[in-house]
């Protein structure tokens, strides 16, 4: 096929200039060398001999550090009814936002968020932004949240950083001929314009090295959003093929959501930490392999050898071998043969290593009392998370920001399930026995009425979860045990599933206390019976006992009444 023939798409064309224009600001390449400064490929076409291309990496502890600080909480979704006006209606909304909070959960859970909150985080440090980007599964009515590089999203007005106020948006995927020929066909498209899904090697563009080479025939699907009348409107194309011309979302917020590490002013994507902490680190691995080199030049002794006054020159570099001399003219052994001292390396290229390395980690907040490296046994757990969080205080800014980005990621499910559920949806609700403690799963409705009328407010609730805030929080509960506050079960009840204090274990010993409990009265409960029925058994026969003696004295009496007469 002649491809110089075929008419590129109005979509492609869009795409095209906003691609330049990312190339023009640098943004495939920052990319590739954020990523590569972070995973230690810090040398990257470099070509030395006789040396090794040292580093030491204070990139990825700083960048794991913090984003291990902002990710360390628990995140619940939160859905409050906002219908206030509607007295009648508020208590119908109230029930449905704390199923429509049960169902976030589910979601959160089948779509394994947390490990994405920990990936999104770890991609904005790293590339400075990073994004969802939500699509649906109408068979489970699942909202499904997909981790978007952020070379593959491209906004309408780039120097605007709020996603929902973009003119337009390009979301731009590697599909194989496959997947876009069945969405072709879907689309009923003619099957001779289906034939103009061809392959490409447009991957320079891809993030990552390795996502460069690929096995199979694909091809870029380019999605455009857009919203007219305040909907959200959508069509996709490939470079020659109009798969969808135009489709109504039927949401007002894009599908999209994103968190920038920080904000810069008048760019889109923000900034995150590993591009300002490069010069840094190319100096550091500088002066570690400036110090090598001079290290292997001048630390050992050298040889200093007249090869022509030696008889066996093969044998100067063996140990313990004689080296014979030829006539050296009178000349003493050591004009022919000797080794020179090792020399002396100034400490100054040392500091200035230890310097840049120690200074670029503490105006990081990455030094030893923000990575916990203190002594456990000389502070108190508090007073290591006290120092913790002050030294923390400066990682807010992200925190709130993560925080907003699933906050956004919240509000667009719920709009997708205003707008898919349309038979009402769908929530698996558990329910425990008070006495049996068996948890069973019910299914509730929400009709879809009450989902098209209903208002709702998104918070994200976040519960610290490190180490330390563990340990202060277990250490409150052991408190109140040991102060009589609270019984040995609720203790026991109130410990986290990760606690440090074993719950599983003390679970199974209330579980065997229980047991033996209930065998111990069902013990007593047969013995009870036993006794009743052993009194019982008594009664009756001191009954037939007394029967028989009232039986006897009226045989006696009327024996002796017939001996009368």
């Amino acid at each position: 096929m002649n491809t110089e023939e075929i008419k590129t798409t109005d979509i492609w064309n869009l795409y095209e200039k906003l691609s330049n224009f990312m190339s023009r600001r640098n943004i495939y390449t920052d990319t590739d060398r954020n990523f590569r400064m972070y995973n230690g490929d810090q040398w990257y076409g470099l070509k030395v001999k006789d040396t090794e291309k040292i580093q030491n990496n204070f990139i990825k502890q700083i960048v794991k550090q913090k984003v291990s600080n902002i990710t360390s909480n628990l995140f619940a979704i939160n859905y409050s009814p906002e219908n206030i006006e509607n007295k009648e209606f508020f208590e119908a909304a109230q029930k449905t936002c704390d199923l429509l909070n049960k169902k976030a959960s589910k979601v959160w859970d089948k779509d394994f968020m947390d490990k994405k909150v920990k990936k999104w985080a770890k991609q904005a440090a790293i590339n400075d932004e990073a994004i969802c980007y939500v699509t649906y599964d109408k068979v489970n009515d699942l909202p499904l949240n997909e981790v978007i590089s952020k070379n593959d999203i491209m906004y309408g007005n780039e120097n605007e950083d709020e996603i929902q106020f973009q003119p337009y948006i390009l979301i731009r995927q590697r599909k194989t001929i496959i997947e876009l020929e069945e969405m072709a066909r879907k689309e009923e498209i003619p099957e001779e314009l289906i034939k103009e899904l061809i392959t490409d090697s447009e991957t320079s563009t891809l993030a990552g090295d390795s996502a460069k080479d690929e096995v199979e025939d694909k091809s870029w699907l380019i999605t455009k959003f857009y919203k007219r009348n305040g909907n959200v409107y959508y069509s996709q194309a490939t470079k020659y093929c109009e798969i969808k011309k135009e489709g109504n979302l039927g949401t007002s917020l894009y599908p999209i959501a994103h968190f920038n590490w920080e904000d810069q002013e008048g760019n889109a994507r923000g900034i995150g930490e590993v591009r300002q902490l490069i010069p840094n680190q190319i100096e550091a691995n500088k002066i570690a392999m400036r110090r090598a080199v001079t290290s292997k030049n001048i630390s050992y002794p050298q040889k200093v050898v007249d090869i022509d006054a030696i008889q066996n020159p093969s044998d100067i570099n063996k140990i313990g071998a004689l080296i014979k001399f030829k006539d050296t003219g009178g000349r003493r052994a050591s004009d022919v043969f000797m080794t020179t001292m090792p020399g002396q390396m100034g400490t100054d290229s040392e500091k200035l290593q230890g310097e840049l390395i120690n200074l670029s980690k503490d105006l990081n907040n990455a030094g030893d009392s923000t990575t916990g490296n203190i002594n456990p046994e000389s502070a108190s757990g508090r007073a290591i998370l006290a120092v913790q969080n002050a030294q923390n205080q400066p990682l807010n800014d992200q925190l709130i920001g993560l925080k907003a980005f699933l906050e956004d990621i919240a509000r667009i499910w719920f709009e997708m399930w205003k707008i898919y559920a349309k038979n009402g949806l769908t929530i698996e609700v558990e329910t425990q026995d008070e006495i049996t403690g068996q948890i069973t799963e019910n299914l509730e409705q929400v009709p879809s009425f009450i989902l098209e009328v209903l208002n709702t407010s998104v918070k994200v609730d976040i519960t610290p979860k490190g180490a330390f805030d563990k340990y202060a929080q277990e250490l409150s509960l052991e408190n109140l045990f040991t102060q009589g506050k609270i019984t040995f079960d609720e203790y026991v009840d109130s410990l986290d599933t990760d606690s440090v204090m074993p719950k599983v274990k003390l679970e199974n010993i209330l579980k065997k206390r229980k047991e033996a409990q209930k065998q111990i009265s069902e013990i007593e409960q047969q013995a009870q019976t036993m006794k009743n029925q052993m009194q019982m058994q008594i009664n009756n026969r001191n009954e037939i006992e007394n029967i028989a003696m009232e039986g006897n004295q009226l045989i006696g009496q009327t024996l002796d009444t017939s001996q009368n007469n």
